[in-house]
């Protein structure tokens, strides 16, 4: 699990409680059935509208994947790359046919697929293209499945809005008992403040780590793509290392150079 992500939604919730707290407010009185019923509710009823029954069922996966960031495995990667262009100069591109089945068929699928049609001689712009077509729609995947929490923070402060406009309704409804207007009003902001929260400390700040989720797992696909084009031209181990480090993470950079003065 991700520690920031994990932090992140209790420290934000719990500071806007604090400050209730101190101010004087009473938490229970924050926790009604029907602003929940709104925000929720609508916001639900607004994503089955703008997107399939199937992206909205995968909401709870994808705050999954949020709270867990991907394991950095640059460096490893790139000494693996080394590895595979020192022994293919040494002993052909053939000789990869071992590494290649002994691939993780889930983890290294486009280091996989890249292995295999270099072995096959493919044509080096073909299968540039082909791997980067792959990067091409694995990244469309992930833009929508940020999409969807991009629309739900967008209708979580409007559902607010509603819940409170109703909340009035209510109230005007009920100007002949004046001492329960004040009491009436503060529930029918509730869902206001439900919604604008909702919006700003779960629903766009989870949008924007599964962007950051995505652009770390596209910089490894960019990484395997620059390696397997680099074996497939023969380049020495060392070329290799070098293009591969600018993918690699400035603390484990060092570690890359050193491995490849060796």
């Amino acid at each position: 699990m991700n520690l920031a992500s994990v932090l992140g939604i209790p420290v934000g919730i719990g500071c806007l409680l604090v400050a209730f707290l101190i101010e004087g407010g009473n938490p229970a009185s924050l926790i009604l059935p029907s602003p929940f019923i709104i925000i929720f509710g609508g916001i639900t009823g607004a994503l089955l509208l703008s997107f399939d029954l199937s992206d909205v069922l995968s909401i709870p996966r994808l705050i999954g994947v949020a709270m867990r960031m991907p394991a950095t495995r640059e460096k490893d990667l790139a000494l693996r790359f080394v590895a595979l262009a020192e022994k293919s100069r040494r002993d052909g591109l053939l000789s990869l046919e071992e590494d290649m089945q002994g691939l993780d068929a889930n983890e290294d699928a486009l280091l996989k697929k890249g292995l295999r049609y270099v072995i096959d001689g493919t044509d080096s712009d073909a299968l540039h293209e082909l791997l980067e077509n792959d990067i091409a729609i694995f990244e469309k995947h992930r833009k929508h499945e940020v999409e969807i929490f991009e629309a739900a923070g967008g209708y979580s402060p409007t559902m607010g809005i509603i819940g409170t406009v109703l909340g009035l309704v209510i109230v005007l409804s009920k100007l002949n008992e004046p001492e329960k207007l004040g009491e009436s009003i503060a529930v029918a902001f509730i869902a206001t403040l439900l919604g604008i929260a909702m919006a700003n400390l779960v629903l766009l700040p989870l949008a924007l780590k599964l962007k950051l989720v995505l652009a770390k797992e596209k910089n490894v696909k960019e990484m395997i793509v620059a390696g397997v084009l680099a074996i497939q031209q023969g380049e020495s181990p060392k070329l290799v290392g070098d293009k591969l480090a600018a993918f690699v993470s400035e603390k484990d950079r060092a570690a890359l150079e050193s491995f490849n003065e060796a």
